[in-house]
């Protein structure tokens, strides 16, 4: 089978002016990163040290300051001047900044930060400048929590600055669950955990006793829904994230349900139950336990997906003789094919924008992670191994992580993720193998 074209679209960035002319933004606008097309090398940043202000925060100050220089540079849209180029200090986060040392080393913004701890407590707070014209984008923030979740502050630091520059919605300050996979191919254990976006604090949500796959978050981020094998058939689980409670959701004798999500509204979860050898797509309401049957076909339906605004729900199915994607009214009713490239297509993921759907392609005997219009144009293929399958978006839909397979009797699963521009590809770091990620909306 031949794969078709891939139509020539880009999503990819664009610098203003300051970079080709070196003058002061605060003429047309403050500083500001589009993303929108063409290819220019990510924006030159300084995120010194933070300042810390009494003996308690010395040991966090350096560490606040990676981590979001972590956040930024990873995004791919930025790039990070290193701490040995540095001219300037910021010694005292109160005092003028000297912008001619940041001018000096071609930094485009510089982030000053400054923490305080007391009584088991950390406060951050930051600020961050267009260098050229020495103006202060926006009003400096300040973050407060307990001191064990100081990473967290870092995270919402990156966010802030990354919606001043770019104009979009952060991601850091996520997390991701995710099946964690550890002993040989042939006797593969697998147990829910959930970590950072950025694979740290990972924490075990189940044992290995049962196998367990495609973790969903609720639209909250405080429960989340999963099929577990625990009592030999697949059933749906939901589980609260903070006490590490579960129950069975959807238990009908002689049936099979798998394939859960939430509605956006996270009261209502849509999934695919098998009863009498036909698949199709359900809805259960989670406090009455009513269910609605969506499809009726001989064929298997199956990852159904909402979109935002709840009104549309999107799923694969074989009805037309291979896996391709479909989308129909969230209550049933009228269903139309949206994918129709060679191959076959699954696992569709409706973004968080609601402009596009990310899905898993196999053709060639190549595995592809790509993203269509809602209406099945403008396809375009990100990733492609041996298997990369799942995709999930980030709060912001700029980025996609997913699960990547290698080849062999030894093959590992590992989470990887992309830009939705194809750019930035890269391994996300867990402790065992790890497969079926999902994102957290930003917490709260």
């Amino acid at each position: 089978m031949t794969m078709m074209r891939l139509a020539v679209f880009l999503l990819t960035l664009v610098f203003l002016p300051i970079f080709a002319a070196g003058q002061s933004l605060a003429q047309n606008g403050p500083l500001r990163l589009e993303i929108t097309e063409g290819v220019i090398e990510p924006m030159p940043f300084a995120v010194p040290d933070f300042v810390a202000e009494n003996t308690e925060a010395q040991q966090y100050a350096a560490n606040l300051a990676r981590v979001v220089a972590s956040d930024l540079t990873g995004s791919g849209l930025f790039r990070e001047i290193p701490a040995q180029a540095h001219i300037g200090k910021i010694t005292d986060f109160g005092a003028a900044v000297q912008f001619a040392d940041w001018r000096a080393i071609n930094a485009a913004a510089l982030i000053s930060g400054a923490a305080t701890v007391s009584g088991g407590n950390i406060t951050v707070k930051f600020r961050v400048y267009d260098v050229v014209s020495g103006a202060e984008l926006g009003n400096g923030l300040r973050f407060s929590g307990p001191v064990e979740g100081w990473r967290r502050m870092a995270h919402k630091v990156a966010d802030a600055v990354y919606s001043r520059i770019t104009g979009e919605g952060g991601y850091f300050d996520s997390r991701v669950v995710f099946v964690s996979e550890s002993g040989p191919k042939n006797d593969r254990r697998k147990r829910l955990a959930i970590m950072d976006y950025d694979g740290a604090n990972v924490q075990y949500l189940t044992d290995s006793n049962a196998i367990v796959l495609a973790p969903r978050f609720s639209p909250t981020g405080d429960r989340v829904l999963y099929t577990s094998y625990e009592t030999g058939s697949p059933r749906i689980y939901v589980l609260d994230v903070g006490r590490v409670q579960r129950r069975v959701l959807e238990q009908q004798p002689g049936t099979m349900s798998f394939a859960p999500r939430f509605a956006p509204d996270g009261r209502t979860v849509v999934f695919s139950l098998t009863e009498g050898g036909n698949t199709d797509i359900y809805t259960l309401n989670i406090a009455s336990g009513q269910r609605q049957r969506l499809t009726r076909a001989p064929s298997i339906e199956t990852a159904p997906s909402y979109s935002p605004d709840g009104k549309f729900v999107v799923f694969e199915s074989d009805r037309s003789g291979t896996q391709q994607l479909y989308i129909m009214p969230a209550t049933g009713g009228e269903v139309r094919r949206i994918s129709y490239g060679e191959g076959r297509y699954g696992t569709p993921v409706w973004s968080p924008r609601g402009d596009l759907i990310a899905f898993t392609k196999q053709s060639k005997g190549r595995f592809h992670i790509g993203v269509m219009r809602t209406d099945g144009s403008e396809e375009r293929l990100l990733t492609a191994s041996f298997l990369d399958e799942g995709p999930t978006w980030s709060p912001n839909g700029r980025v996609i992580m997913f699960t990547r397979e290698t080849r062999g009797a030894t093959g590992r699963a590992s989470l990887y993720s992309v830009d939705v521009s194809g750019r930035n590809l890269r391994p996300v770091s867990t402790p065992d193998g790890a497969s079926d990620p999902a994102w957290s909306p930003l917490q709260p």
